[in-house]
């Protein structure tokens, strides 16, 4: 993982993280400190659920704890809350904006929004509610495309794209340039940096 990821930083140029599934935070913040990586994405980091891989107990105390060892307080750890393939019936009492909230009140330094599965969109309703409770970064972490981008696009600070960027929007297909183009170029439109 290290080696892949530092060569991916170094052929992007460009701020770069690293997830690591099934809660593997720790040993993502470890690769992204040998790569120099820019942040990981965590999850579980505040409250637990009930992933497909078992309970995820949260990890935000341990996780900035094992940070501060390794010297690597540079790496920002963007949290996700109420994350996809997971029920969060065991912290239902807790809404998806207090726990964006205790993200930041844990020291999380963005807060990532999805749907309930991979390629599925966050809700609206679910993302202006943790922008009104954060003052950090908030990320649309699924389901955006180019088709959707501007739904979101006043509301989320930015946006991790995946199974829009495959070959007819799946996931598990491999990149398509064309798909890339296209949501880009509405990037740049939304963004009044395209004609």
């Amino acid at each position: 993982m290290t080696a892949v990821a530092r060569a991916v930083k170094e052929e992007a140029g460009l701020p770069t993280g690293i997830q690591i599934l099934a809660g593997a935070n720790r040993e993502a913040l470890a690769v992204a400190v040998a790569a120099g990586l820019d942040f990981i994405r965590a999850e579980g980091f505040a409250f637990a659920h009930v992933a497909d891989e078992g309970l995820m107990e949260s990890c935000a105390a341990e996780l900035l704890r094992y940070r501060k060892e390794i010297g690597a307080e540079k790496v920002r750890v963007w949290a996700d809350v109420k994350k996809k393939h997971s029920s969060h019936a065991i912290t239902s009492d807790v809404s998806i904006g207090a726990t964006g909230h205790t993200v930041e009140f844990m020291r999380g330094d963005a807060v990532i929004v999805t749907g309930s599965f991979t390629g599925d969109a966050a809700s609206l309703h679910e993302l202006e509610e943790v922008k009104k409770a954060v003052s950090l970064p908030v990320l649309l972490g699924s389901g955006v495309s180019a088709e959707n981008l501007g739904d979101f696009f006043a509301l989320a600070d930015g946006f991790i794209v995946g199974s829009d960027f495959k070959k007819h929007g799946d996931w598990k297909k491999e990149p398509d340039a064309t798909r890339v183009r296209s949501f880009m170029k509405r990037h740049r439109q939304l963004a009044g940096s395209y004609p």
